[in-house]
Order: C-alpha cells, then structure tokens, then sequence
C-alpha cells in the first residue's frame, strides 16, 4: 500500500454519505485482509484521551442558549478559574483530582466533594492531573512545565521537577513510571519517586501527544510537525517514524490504542484519523472527513470555524472506533469494513470522548456543556445531562460506568450518576 493511501478514504458532503473505495497500487482487499489478520478486533479498548488543556475565554454567567437545568449529583467549586483537567483514582474510583486556570490542584472525595488535600505549589495553569495505576501517587503539572507527585494516604509530596512548558503527561499502565511530552519535543520518561529519568528526542518542535500502549514498552507520540514515533521505552530508540504523506499535514491532537496495542489511531488539526499496525508502523487506513456545511454567517470580530479532530478512541466490545470534531461531529467508523457507520451530530465542538469499558456506548463533552450518551450500535442518543453554564473541557467515567465527573469554564467540577437500570 502506497504511504498514507488506503480504502476507507470517506467523503461526507452535508448529510449525504458518499463512500469510496478506491484500491491504490498494487495491494488489493485481499492483501489488506492478510496485513490485518492477526489484529484481535474483540478486544479493542479505548485508551483514556489526553486530558488537553483548552485556551478559552472568559465566560462571566450563562452563555446563550445553555440552560440552567444542573443534573448533577455533586458540585465542586474550590476552583476560582476555569477547571482544565480531571482523573478519577483507578483503583477504587472514589477520588478525582481537579486542576485549573487557578494554578491550583485538589484531590477530593467523589461522593459528597469533600476536599481531601491540595496539591500546592504550581505557578501556572494546571493542565495535566491523573492518579498512578494503583492509586498510590497522584502527579499534577502545571503549562510551565513543574510537575509535582503526591503520595495520596500521606497527603504529601515525594517528588517534583521541571521540565520545558509541558504538553502532556501519563502514569505507566503497571509501574510507578511517569511520561511527559514538552514543547522542545522531548518526551521524559520518570522512575517515581527516585526520579530516574530518561528522555526521548523528537523533532524540534512540541510533542503534542502521547500514550502508552498497553503492553507498557512502547510508546506512541505525536508532534506539531504532524509526525508520529512509537519509541521503546527500555532501549530509548524510535521503533516507528511516520511523516511526510504518510504523517498529517498538521498537528497531531489526540492519539489512542486498542486494548491489545495492536492497533494505533491518531487525529490531527488536518481533519483525518489514521488506523496504524502498532507492530509495522504502517498504515492501515485514513478517515476523512471533509468540512461539512457551512454554519450561520460570521459575525464582526469572530473567525472562521475551522475544524480538526479533537478526540478518538477504541470500542472495548465491537470493531469500532470513534473520532470526535470540532465542528461536532462524531463519527462512528466500522474498521472490519474501514467504512463509516453512523454520524452523530452536536450543536457545538466535540472537547473530548471515551467509551464504556464493556459495551458499545461512548460518551462526548462539547463546549455547550452537555454530556452526552451514544449507542454506537444505532448511532441514537441515549441521554444528556446539563449542569455547567459553560464549556466542559475535561471529563472521566469511572469503572463500572455508573458516574461522570466533568470539569468546565464555570470553575466548576461536577459529579453526575449515569447508572440507569437496563445497564
């Protein structure tokens, strides 16, 4: 297969589906059916997004048209900034940990938010915040590049340092090890709490994205330059380098895996998604989806809306995969048959996805506040629950399902329970 060529290219034109096929080169269905062959698509999973810090405005009281409808069971409101970022603790899914426009960090109970303790001592926003995998540590890192790690029985730091301005950051999946990409395009790699530490050089500019696979010795990570690299984390080395026409065009958001590793996707500001074979580096197929019609006139003052993919992830229980936009469309995409299945359309931009861990239901925030529900068997909404009076810009489900935390420009955290009876 030519790079970056591959059936599956969509071309969406409004509400009208257009699918192509086009065979490019020798290669044909039957030689893709062998290159996939040994990729298990019973078990894909959908590795949590990046928790990506949103720029936005200041939005003082309700925006137009958001309701004043709160669904919510629990509201946290210690934050005096916008809430940029949310983890639930893996092992018991009763803490989360919050940090914000504010500079500050807490870890509080889900059940009545009730603040356990602050993670003091940042300077900038907090953009990055998530537990270890066994809910020992919890790390914070703030856009400056101060990363923080707590103990969280001892309520206690046992460790920091200082990197370039940070672009992300993820907990090992089975080890006390913490990665962070920065705007120099580095990628370090942390022993915790001793801190030995590794780096892995990318290209000369930011690493925009990153994620551990889960057989937790590679890592794939993406770059403004719209390159990607699968690195080995024991040796240091790029496995895997994807750029020029097989790379995007533009930026890389958001990367995800299947559960087995098996397979990579990768979004990007140029508005394709990309299916990657994590042990070839090579690319399976691209989903395209072009600008769909246009939006009511602009006003004075405000920019075109551009669109780009924001947010993405595997289906744990189908061969499915979910890409979400900025012009708020999400795409339920079929990849046994590389095809698109359903269209999902939001009211405003898609912040961020994930789905339920054991069924074909995936959830979607958007900058109107709403939590949304999706079958992604029917493409039908299941349900929606309001309670910010501004954008969410991070949200977490925890195991079983059963509740949504969010975070939002309203300088709020909220709890909502989602459990309902034929689940």
């Amino acid at each position: 297969m030519e790079p970056g060529e591959g059936p599956g290219a969509l071309d969406l034109h409004g509400d009208e589906e257009i699918i192509e096929v086009v065979e490019l080169g020798p290669p044909g269905p039957d030689d893709l059916a062998e290159e996939m062959e040994d990729v298990d698509f019973e078990d894909e999973g959908a590795e949590e997004p990046d928790a990506e810090a949103w720029e936005s405005e200041d939005d003082e009281g309700v925006e137009d048209g958001m309701e004043a409808q709160d669904d919510s069971e629990v509201t946290f409101s210690l934050h005096s900034d916008s809430v940029f970022c949310v983890s639930l603790d893996p092992k018991t899914n009763t803490l989360a940990v919050t940090g914000g426009e504010d500079d500050k960090a807490f870890v509080w109970r889900v059940s009545d938010g009730e603040l356990l303790f602050e993670c003091s001592g940042h300077k900038d926003s907090v953009t990055c915040a998530g537990f270890s995998h066994d809910s020992v540590f919890v790390a914070t890192g703030d856009m400056s590049g101060l990363i923080k790690v707590w103990r969280v029985d001892a309520k206690e730091e046992v460790w920091s340092f200082e990197v370039g301005d940070l672009e992300w950051m993820e907990w090992h999946p089975q080890a006390h090890v913490l990665l962070a990409g920065t705007a120099d395009g580095n990628t370090w790699m942390w022993k915790i709490p001793s801190g030995d530490c590794k780096t892995f050089q990318g290209p000369a500019c930011p690493a925009t994205c990153g994620r551990i696979l889960p057989d937790g010795k590679r890592a794939v990570v993406g770059y403004e330059d719209g390159t990607m690299r699968i690195w080995d984390l024991k040796q240091g080395t790029s496995l895997h380098v994807l750029k020029g026409q097989d790379g995007h065009q533009d930026p890389l958001t958001c990367v995800a895996s299947n559960q087995d590793g098996s397979l990579i996707m990768t979004g990007s500001v140029d508005c394709h998604a990309k299916l990657i074979n994590s042990a070839t580096g090579k690319v399976v197929c691209v989903f395209k989806m072009e600008s769909v019609t246009p939006k009511a006139p602009i006003s004075e003052g405000e920019e075109a809306e551009s669109n780009s993919v924001e947010s993405l992830g595997f289906c744990n229980v189908m061969p499915l995969a979910a890409v979400g936009y900025l012009d708020g469309t999400l795409a339920i995409y079929d990849l046994s048959t590389q095809s698109l299945r359903h269209k999902c359309q939001h009211e405003s931009g898609i912040v961020q996805l994930l789905w339920e861990e054991s069924s074909a239901v995936v959830y979607t925030c958007s900058l109107d506040g709403a939590v949304r529900l999706w079958d992604a068997r029917s493409g039908k909404m299941i349900s929606e629950y309001r309670g910010h009076s501004a954008e969410i810009l991070d949200f977490a489900v925890n195991k079983d399902a059963s509740i949504v935390v969010t975070t939002s420009g309203d300088h709020q955290a909220k709890v909502f329970c989602v459990q309902r009876p034929d689940r």
